[in-house]
């Protein structure tokens, strides 16, 4: 029984030693390491910036009270269409109580110029029939009258501006309608029915009734960074998404590029302006968030490789052509490169579209 297990322990230990031969044996063995096969093509190379930014319209315009009162009637809210000219709210005038005591006392004093001017009339007349006055006295004395009954009625008419804001002579006209100077959409209506509004003046801006514009027209308007801005120029395509609709993409071309940057985040910034085309069956609002790509630089039908196959030594470029892809042997050759898209790069000299090259390890 001894005997025995002495064999099987001599057999143990010369299995673990055999096994561990192999193992180091193996481990000791180069490895071959395969690569990927990459090929050269022809393709057009496209460098582009994104530009974030917002869709506007084009003219966006503040509808602004020309007196000063209480909002009585709105006829218009945000979103509806409105032409030049259509009345969007009411003005009710609240008189200053000085201008109002001057103009009441200036229709007392017309009335009484007339009626004086009536009665010295009537004497001229009588005086004129008897012989006593000339026709020319008696037409003066029409003519003053006449004048008085014009100053009333100015009177009168000021007095109605003062109070109501209007005239009945000028209703149509009235300053207390509050009228679009354009046709567009209403964007906005940030007043209510009985709220206060003043007229632009020197010291203020006056109250925005209403902002209506032309969405028929309208342009993107984003910033560029400086690095980027001396690779731009007026009338570049340009391609916009928005963020509202993604699955879109509309035609743009570049149309401004401020001459003055603004300081951002720590980097210069220049305003860019795009205007934008927009098919008549797609409804865009103002305000929508939106990308801008702007190509940079163009490359076409031009030899490129994936970046990832070339090295470089200094300024040399180089890479390695597939000479046997079953004993995977390689020659390095230089090259001459182009521009690049980021994932691709041009090669100018030292490749041929047969060629195949060796890419990333399996």
């Amino acid at each position: 029984m001894k005997h025995f297990l002495k064999i099987i322990l001599v057999l143990a230990v010369a299995a673990v030693f055999v096994w561990t031969f192999i193992f180091l044996f193996r481990k000791s063995q180069p490895k071959t390491v395969e690569y990927e096969i990459e090929n050269v093509v022809s393709a057009t190379l496209e460098k582009t910036t994104v530009v974030t930014g917002k869709i506007e319209p084009r003219n966006e315009i503040l509808i602004k009270p020309q007196i000063s009162g209480i909002i009585s009637e709105l006829y218009k809210e945000a979103g509806q269409q409105v032409k030049e000219g259509e009345v969007i709210a009411k003005v009710k005038v609240i008189p200053e109580l000085g201008q109002l005591n001057s103009a009441e006392s200036r229709v007392r004093v017309a009335e009484m110029n007339l009626k004086q001017y009536q009665t010295d009339a009537e004497r001229t007349k009588t005086l004129f029939e008897q012989k006593f006055e000339s026709q020319e006295t008696y037409e003066n004395a029409l003519l003053k009258v006449k004048q008085a009954q014009e100053e009333l009625q100015v009177a009168k008419d000021q007095l109605e501006i003062v109070r109501d804001g209007i005239t009945k002579n000028s209703a149509s006209m009235s300053s207390t309608l509050i009228r679009s100077t354009i046709t567009g959409l209403i964007l906005d209506v940030p007043v209510k029915v009985g709220n206060s509004v003043i007229q632009a003046n020197t010291m203020n801006d006056g109250t925005t009734i209403a902002t209506v514009a032309n969405m028929n027209d309208l342009i993107f308007r984003g910033n560029i960074d400086e690095t980027e801005v001396g690779r731009v120029h007026e009338g570049m395509p340009v391609k916009i998404t928005l963020g509202a609709l993604q699955d879109m993409e509309f035609d743009a071309k570049l149309e401004y590029i401020s001459p003055k940057g603004v300081e951002q985040n720590g980097a210069n910034q220049f305003e860019i302006k795009a205007t934008v085309v927009v098919p008549d069956t797609v409804t865009v609002r103002a305000g929508y968030s939106a990308n801008a790509e702007i190509v940079l630089q163009r490359a076409a039908d031009v030899l490129c490789i994936p970046e990832g196959t070339i090295e470089f030594s200094g300024d040399t470029a180089f890479v390695y052509v597939v000479k046997d892809s079953v004993e995977w042997e390689f020659e390095s050759r230089e090259i001459k490169t182009g521009m690049s898209d980021g994932i691709k790069m041009e090669v100018k000299t030292g490749l041929s579209i047969d060629d195949k090259l060796r890419g990333a390890k399996k």
